[in-house]
């Protein structure tokens, strides 16, 4: 991962803490148990057991080397300190999709928060970037995979 800054929530950076500690003090000390007792086994050149606990032992250490240059390179983003009248990274806006007459709701977030099923949207995808800096009776358009989106900014609140 390229040491690029992360934007994030300080909420998204205390995920990002936890998830770390997480792997670090209980995910690892489980897969090396889970290694331990598959070794018992015996010969590991055969073990399924071993192979799938080894497996997870390394991508468990991937993700720990990711989160870690992650928060080497996060810069928090005070929602507060930001205009709160445009839409950034921590701002909850509605808008009206006007190709489909429909309300939606997101959340409008750093890269490493990103999560489009609970409509938390990265600064860094097109509706998103787009958004950003957008105010209120505001109408931005995005090129989509499915043609061209034209939103309507409804109302701005800061989470």
């Amino acid at each position: 991962m390229s040491d690029k800054e992360l934007l994030v929530s300080a909420e998204g950076l205390k995920k990002l803490e936890a998830e770390l500690e997480h792997l670090k003090t209980v995910k690892r000390t489980e897969v090396a148990e889970r290694i331990k007792q598959a070794r018992e086994f015996g010969d590991i050149s055969e073990n399924s057991e071993y192979e799938d606990a080894k497996n997870e032992q390394g991508l468990i250490e991937a993700r720990i080397q990711s989160l870690e240059n992650m928060l080497r390179n996060a810069r928090v983003v005070d929602a507060a300190s930001q205009d709160p009248t445009v839409v950034h990274i921590g701002s909850r806006v509605r808008v009206l999709d006007e190709n489909e007459a429909v309300e939606e709701e997101y959340v409008v977030v750093g890269s490493a928060e990103a999560d489009p099923i609970h409509n938390r949207i990265s600064i860094e995808s097109p509706v998103g970037k787009a958004l950003l800096g957008a105010a209120v009776g505001q109408t931005v358009e995005v090129m989509a995979p499915v043609g061209r989106i034209r939103l309507k900014v409804l109302a701005i609140q800061q989470d």
